[in-house]
């Protein structure tokens, strides 16, 4: 699907179509998250429990960043 920006305010948007906005589920005022993915970016819909699970996951990575990197030798 091709989407094109548009200026909102000092920033650049881009306007969801309703079939996306229903298949994300999403409604006026919600978050979204854009992500890194191979190739380019994920748009999914804010889930606070993902969010949490990310926060703890590179609190872990940045804990044991040294561990890490050995065991990836």
């Amino acid at each position: 699907m091709k989407l094109k920006l548009t200026k909102i305010g000092n920033s650049l948007g881009v306007i969801l179509p309703k079939e996306t906005i229903a298949k994300l589920k999403l409604e006026k005022g919600d978050t979204v998250f854009a992500t890194d993915a191979p190739g380019g970016v994920l748009l999914t819909a804010y889930d606070e429990k993902i969010e949490r699970q990310l926060k703890l996951g590179r609190e872990f990575m940045n804990e044991y960043r040294e561990t890490l990197r050995e065991l990836a030798k």
